[in-house]
């Protein structure tokens, strides 16, 4: 076989890899298309408690940690600022409206080791597990660069409903 079969083979693979990633993603956007980021701003008079930059990793379905959602807004790991305050949690990534998660939506806020296709040291992200819609469960991980996940989620527990802040 010549070198120039070989690398039209290679690129004929290599084109079909591609393919089946993007169809694999635009059928995760379809199946994901109902689910949409609460976009907003906070109510006015909320009172910041604690702000905690870092990174954004993934959305996923609650308790499966390896299903990334592809929510507008939510699809891709950035960087992040997550600003806890007494009537929610904001949180402004690069590029995209700010998303707001109020208090009535949130259900835990714990630590995590593994998401999507990141491996920290042990209890090393923040995961936040709150509603997204009135039959969907989710939990966003993310990595504070200035302060530990366990700052970031002792943060959040306070806004927790009663009973499920221990």
């Amino acid at each position: 076989m010549s070198r120039d079969e070989v690398l039209a083979i290679l690129v004929a693979v290599a084109v079909v890899c591609l393919g089946l990633l993007a169809l694999s993603w635009w059928r995760r956007r379809r199946r994901d298309a109902g689910l949409a980021a609460p976009v907003g701003e906070l109510p006015a008079g909320a009172r910041v408690l604690s702000t905690f930059p870092g990174l954004y990793v993934a959305t996923t379905k609650h308790d499966a940690p390896l299903e990334r959602l592809a929510i507008r807004g939510l699809g891709f790991r950035s960087r992040v600022e997550v600003i806890v305050t007494d009537a929610g949690v904001a949180l402004d990534l690069p590029g995209q409206p700010r998303l707001v998660i109020g208090r009535d939506r949130l259900i835990d806020a714990a630590q995590a080791t593994v998401a999507i296709d990141r491996v920290v040291e042990r209890d090393g992200m923040a995961r936040l597990t709150w509603q997204i819609d009135d039959d969907t469960v989710v939990d966003s991980y993310f990595r504070p660069q200035e302060a530990s996940a366990l700052a970031l989620a002792d943060a959040v527990r306070p806004l927790l409903p009663t009973g499920e802040n221990a």
